[in-house]
């Protein structure tokens, strides 16, 4: 009896990782803000993607932007207060003027979004894009198509989009969704499973949405993010719960804070 006990308690373990990663399926993480970012390292800049890189992280989610004088760059936020002391905004700043601020964390400086690309395939990581650009500059945004073409990031590239951006990258890279807006999509002339991805944070993600995803091919990415957590009494505790669910609903594919790479082990 005690024999039987034995193999069913070392059976268990493994009946848990085939359910959740299935055959040979590992959980692949999404460095958010531009890489490995702490109170020691800038957003998307250029120390937290080395840092991503050493982790092995698969991919780089980076904040997109545009200069007053056209410049794709990466940077989260609306200005550049936050990190480099400058309250001017992007749109409003040359990036000849923006280049030369520095961060006060780790000396970084801005970075061109160009220069994430090149750092991306040199370390063969993926990138997911978060459109924070307003409106629909179809010039500008097939000049990004080309960088991602230029770097071979486009088949394997995410994108975060705006409601303006929509249409004219559908079909170009993958677009994040809803489940009801995938709903919504499957009903379009032209709809490919391929063309879009489900993004959720775990209060919004079931197990039934993962399960529906699964039947329908389409790719789940969970967002684990110091933001959500944000009125939290505690925010690490509720993180790991928040992991150890998507685990259980089978998620292999998460967007991390770095504080939170701990509860999502490859």
């Amino acid at each position: 009896m005690k024999q039987l006990l034995s193999l069913i308690l070392a059976f268990v373990p493994l009946m848990y990782l085939t359910s959740v990663y299935g055959q040979g399926k590992t959980v692949a993480l999404i460095a958010h803000r531009g890489g490995v970012v702490d109170s020691t390292f800038t957003e998307n800049g250029l120390p937290a993607l080395r840092e991503a890189a050493r982790q092995d992280y698969k991919m780089v989610e980076t904040d997109m932007r545009v200069t007053a004088d056209g410049v794709l760059i990466a940077n989260h936020d609306a200005d550049f207060n936050r990190f480099y002391g400058d309250p001017r905004k992007v749109t409003e700043t040359n990036w000849a003027e923006a280049r030369k601020l520095t961060s006060k964390l780790d000396g970084n400086h801005p970075m061109l979004l160009e220069d994430v690309f090149r750092f991306c395939a040199e370390n063969n990581m993926a990138v997911m894009l978060d459109n924070k650009i307003a409106g629909l500059d179809s010039t500008l945004f097939y000049k990004l198509m080309g960088m991602l073409d230029k770097y071979r990031l486009k088949d394997s590239a995410l994108m975060i989009g705006t409601d303006e951006s929509t249409a004219f990258f559908t079909g170009k890279v993958r677009l994040s969704c809803s489940r009801k807006q995938l709903e919504e999509n499957m009903q379009k002339p032209g709809y490919r499973p391929g063309h879009y991805y489900l993004f959720e944070r775990p209060a919004s993600l079931t197990r039934e949405d993962v399960a529906w995803a699964g039947k329908i091919n389409i790719r789940v990415v969970a967002a684990i993010n110091k933001f959500h957590y944000r009125k939290s009494a505690d925010m690490m505790a509720d993180a790991k719960k928040d992991c150890e669910r998507m685990l259980q609903y089978g998620v292999a594919e998460f967007q991390v804070d770095s504080e939170f790479r701990q509860f999502v082990r490859e």
